[in-house]
C-alpha cells in the first residue's frame, strides 16, 4: 500500500519516467527549482517530495502546509507530494506502489547525497546494489564532479545543469545557508525563486 499523497500534480495517469526531487524545502531554493527543470527533459514527470517525517532531522521553520504552497508557488510545471517514510528507498517503493512496475523511477539530487548513497556503512554487503534495483539516480553537481564505481554507470546518470549556475557552486545554494543569511542580515534573495522571496521573508525573519 503506498502512502503517497499528492498536493499538486502536472500529469494525470502513471509516467513511464518519473524523478523524484525529495527534501525538506527549508525554503526551496533555486537550486531545487533548476533540478527540476533540468531533470524535465529526461523524463515525463518530476515530483518534489517532502517526507512527513525525515530520518536525521525534526520539522521546524516553516510547516508542512507552508513548503507545500511555497514550492508550488515556485513552480508550476513540477508536482509535488508527500510520503509517510523519509529514506530514498522508502519513498521509490512508495512511488512504484502508487504508480506501478511500469514506472521508471529515478532519484534526482546533487553529487553529495549520490555519495551518501553509495558510501554509506549499511552495515553489509550488497545493500547498494539492492537500492539501485529499486530506481537510477540522476546526479547533478554539487561542490564538483561525480564519479563512482563502474559497476553501477548503468544505474547513474550525470544530470546538466543550466550555465548561468555555473556562476553560483550549487555547493554555496542550500535552506541552511539561506536561513542563516536572513539570521545574520545578509543578501539572500538571489537564492530563493523570486515567486516566493516575499513568503520567505515573512515565514523566516
Amino acid at each position: 500500500m503506498s502512502s503517497v499523497e499528492f498536493h499538486h500534480r502536472t500529469r494525470h495517469g502513471p509516467p513511464t519516467r518519473l524523478a523524484v526531487l525529495p527534501g525538506s524545502f527549508n525554503p526551496p531554493t533555486i537550486a531545487h527549482i533548476e533540478l527540476a527543470r533540468a531533470a524535465k527533459s529526461l523524463v515525463d514527470e518530476v515530483v518534489f517530495v517532502l517526507p512527513q517525517s525525515f530520518p536525521h532531522k525534526e520539522y521546524f521553520g516553516a510547516t508542512l502546509a507552508e513548503r507545500v504552497e511555497l514550492l508550488k508557488a515556485a513552480d508550476h510545471q513540477s508536482s509535488i507530494a508527500t510520503t509517510e517514510g523519509g529514506l530514498y528507498i522508502e519513498i521509490a517503493r512508495d512511488f512504484r506502489a502508487h504508480f506501478g512496475p511500469a514506472t521508471h523511477i529515478f532519484l534526482l539530487c546533487g553529487r553529495d547525497a549520490a555519495e551518501r548513497i553509495l558510501t554509506w556503512d549499511y552495515g553489509r554487503e550488497g545493500v547498494v546494489d539492492e537500492i539501485l534495483a529499486e530506481f537510477e539516480i540522476l546526479v547533478a553537481p554539487r561542490g564538483g564532479e561525480f564519479s563512482y564505481p563502474g559497476r553501477w554507470a548503468h544505474r547513474i546518470r550525470q544530470l546538466e545543469v543550466p550555465s548561468h549556475l555555473n556562476e553560483i557552486s550549487l555547493s554555496e545554494i542550500s535552506s541552511s545557508e539561506l536561513r542563516e543569511r536572513i539570521a545574520r542580515g545578509e543578501p539572500w534573495e538571489h537564492l530563493a525563486p523570486r515567486e516566493i522571496a516575499e513568503r520567505v521573508r515573512k515565514i523566516y525573519s
